[in-house]
């Protein structure tokens, strides 16, 4: 099987990440760029990649890159692609474009125009023409252009990739999915300790740092890949490759634990591990974290993502305080991370943190932060990495 280009789009402060997990995977000729990783590899890594990517957003397969100055450019482009190869008459696509252009402002307009000239090719060939569905195509096609370069590519996911296919019970504002996968791997989580989220709403922390430390594929639950509608779909290499992902799956001999107040979020939490199949390797409990202590024996991984804005119907400088009180007195031994929106609710905690890494949750600018918490006496000495 050939290898060719693709293209893994994650968040902003994963490129590192998502680098490390493709060189991991067996990926070639990997390239890192701002919110995106490039790399090389054949049919079969493109399905792996899809499995088992944790930070990766979306993978796009690129099949053509031309200059575009105007629209007539733009069609002649397009048409220069033999659609066949990916698509039949009775076959329905959807067209999704990024533009970052002078010559091009509108992305409808651009969308429309590389609908007509498919569409056209194919009318001119046959007589028919595929349609339109932007719910369900079997081919989803990506338009980036950039300045006067144009770059078509397939997408090989579907909906992101962050959607795993184990969360059906939600809170209030649930964190994506991966980016719950990378702040842990940016907090150094690899299953080698005991393992707590005291603030688990829905349980996604939960479940990411449960597949992290039994090396489980992030998208072992997922309903489908886009892949699997095209021509060229392998059923047979699918399983193989799956097979041979599972195979390296590991044991895991810690406890990972998850706090909640709500009911209703232990509940929710409870149902997604168990959609998971991950209920065994996590214990969730209804408590509040600040009438909580350390329940382990030797270290601590800690990490969760504190409410905030609507979610926060309490006094934000007494919340934060509190969040340092419990670390600083009631857990000693550990290892603290946990992310927020509020750079200003920082101040609050009376913790010097030994890490902050710029992050995004969504639109909002965020703060990854890491407090390491001693035993004894060394309530405000904190060592620097």
């Amino acid at each position: 099987m050939e290898n060719y280009k693709m293209v893994a789009k994650t968040f902003f402060g994963f490129e590192e990440l998502l680098e490390k997990e493709l060189l991991q995977l067996g990926a070639q000729q990997v390239q890192k760029g701002t919110r995106m990783v490039s790399f090389y590899g054949d049919k079969g890594f493109m399905y792996k990649a899809n499995l088992a990517l944790r930070t990766a957003l979306k993978i796009l397969k690129p099949i053509h890159t031309f200059k575009a100055t105007h629209e007539k450019g733009l069609y002649a482009g397009i048409q220069a692609i033999d659609w066949s190869t990916y698509l039949s008459v009775q076959q329905s696509f959807v067209i999704e474009t990024t533009i970052y252009s002078e010559t091009f402002t509108h992305s409808q307009f651009v969308s429309l125009k590389v609908k007509d000239a498919i569409v056209d090719q194919f009318r001119e060939k046959t007589g028919l023409r595929p349609n339109i569905d932007k719910d369900f195509p079997d081919l989803r096609i990506h338009v980036h252009i950039d300045r006067e370069l144009c770059t078509v590519s397939l997408d090989t996911s579907g909906t992101s990739l962050h959607q795993r296919g184990y969360r059906t019970a939600t809170n209030i504002a649930p964190i994506n999915e991966v980016l719950a996968a990378g702040i842990l791997l940016l907090s150094g989580w690899d299953g080698q300790a005991h393992f707590i989220d005291p603030m688990c709403g829905s349980g996604t922390l939960l479940a990411e740092a449960a597949m992290i430390a039994c090396n489980i594929p992030a998208n072992i639950n997922r309903k489908e890949f886009a892949f699997e509608k095209w021509q060229d779909w392998d059923s047979v290499l699918f399983d193989t490759i799956l097979e041979a992902l599972l195979k390296k799956t590991k044991e895991f001999h810690y406890t990972i634990t998850g706090y909640d107040k709500a009911p209703s979020a232990v509940r929710k939490a409870k149902d997604n591990l168990e959609n998971a199949n991950l209920d065994e390797y996590v214990s969730i409990s209804q408590e509040d974290f600040f009438e909580t202590e350390k329940a382990v024996q030797g270290p601590l991984h800690m990490v969760f993502n504190p409410p905030y804005g609507e979610r926060l119907d309490i006094q934000m400088e007494r919340f934060y305080r509190e969040i340092g009180d419990t670390m600083k007195q009631k857990y000693p031994n550990t290892t603290a991370w946990f992310i927020t929106s509020n750079l200003e609710a920082l101040k609050f905690v009376g913790l010097r943190p030994s890490r902050k890494i710029k992050l995004f949750n969504g639109k909002l600018e965020a703060r990854l932060v890491k407090y390491e918490l001693y035993e004894g006496s060394k309530k405000g000495k904190y060592m620097n990495n």
